[in-house]
């Protein structure tokens, strides 16, 4: 298998712009390449683009990953202050606002994790010393690009955040969706909420807040068994998860990843519970020859047997116990394509 090339994060590029900027204030011409340590120990050296306003940018190249940043352009402006001081940050265009707590910058503050700000700030340090500076980091087009980040759910508006703690992007990370996840959910727990809505994808999501409308909601994608261990670790004390059979019915088999990848069993699951109830065996075997769960669905309606999605959400509730070691109360529902509730276990039911 190709080795995938590694890239470098939009903090790396916003400190890089602001070394070119500061040097550019300095030296009164601006450099065609800086170079920085990143904290993983390597050096990044891009090459840098002047722009007539004063401001300096760095392409960013995020190697083989398909990062939404890829060969956008991280700009900045540094403006120093009268006197020694702190430095300040600014969000320019395309570059996000934090509305909610919660996230690891207070609210109002622009979307520039810590990581990426110790960089920025210790590459004007080297150039200004203490002396106090207004930072403003761009990402033309990067409010277009933000509604296709988790940032709207996050309450991170107008723009992209400038993220890192390496330095470096690893192509195709598990990790940063988990990171992604995790700050959603860690954001609902640090706002006091101690019961969360558990969804796949936005469809779930859609028909689950319809379906219970008190609940908050943060979406799993296929992490299911990553998220009940951070519930967990995050003191929340009530889950409901919920969705289509196309994902739960995975969870009734035990399957905590649901990604076709990692696992299936949904037939499996589905065809197990039926049998306990004691189907015909020829609609177990519409069930297991089934090419999608909506098949699968109509087989089971049309014998009468819709009562199987309380038994699978009740086998589903079981793993989900067991995951959390019963610390957590948990409730289960499984839900169609129209937004029908279809059978459900609910916390406290056996």
């Amino acid at each position: 298998m190709k080795k995938l090339r590694e890239g470098f994060t939009t903090g790396s590029c916003a400190a890089a712009a602001a070394l070119a900027c500061c040097l550019r204030l300095r030296d009164g011409k601006c450099p065609e390449r800086v170079e920085i340590a990143l904290p993983e120990g390597r050096r990044f050296a891009p090459e840098i683009v002047a722009h007539d306003d004063g401001s300096c940018g760095v392409v960013k190249d995020a190697g083989d990953d398909p990062d939404v940043t890829d060969g956008m352009e991280v700009r900045v402006r540094v403006e120093p202050l009268d006197g020694d001081g702190e430095i300040e940050f600014a969000a320019g265009p395309g570059v996000g606002t934090i509305t909610e707590p919660g996230l690891k910058c207070a609210v109002g503050e622009p979307a520039i994790n810590p990581v990426p700000r110790r960089m920025i700030e210790a590459a004007v340090r080297s150039v200004f010393g203490a002396r106090a500076a207004r930072v403003t980091v761009s990402i033309p087009g990067g409010e277009v690009l933000a509604k296709r980040t988790f940032n709207p759910r996050l309450g991170i508006v107008g723009g992209l955040s400038v993220l890192g703690t390496s330095g470096v992007v690893r192509p195709m990370s598990e990790q940063a969706l988990r990171d992604s996840l995790y700050a959603e959910l860690r954001m609902r727990a640090e706002q006091g909420e101690r019961s969360i809505l558990f969804t796949f994808g936005n469809q779930g999501e859609a028909v689950m807040r319809a379906l219970f409308p008190d609940w908050r909601a943060v979406q799993v994608s296929n992490e299911l068994g990553f998220m009940l261990d951070s519930a967990l670790e995050l003191g929340v004390e009530h889950l409901l998860i919920g969705g289509h059979p196309g994902k739960l019915a995975k969870v009734a088999a035990g399957v905590m990843q649901t990604h076709s990848r990692t696992a299936d069993a949904r037939r499996e699951a589905i065809a197990a519970q039926l049998a306990l109830m004691g189907a015909p065996v020829t609609l177990i075997r519409d069930v297991m020859d089934s090419a999608t769960t909506e098949a699968a669905l109509a087989a089971i309606h049309r014998d009468g047997f819709d009562g199987v999605w309380k038994n699978l959400a009740r086998a589903a509730k079981r793993y989900c116990e067991l995951r959390t070691r019963g610390e957590i109360g948990i409730s289960v529902a499984f839900a169609d394509g129209r937004g029908e509730l279809l059978g459900c276990c609910m916390e406290g039911e056996a």
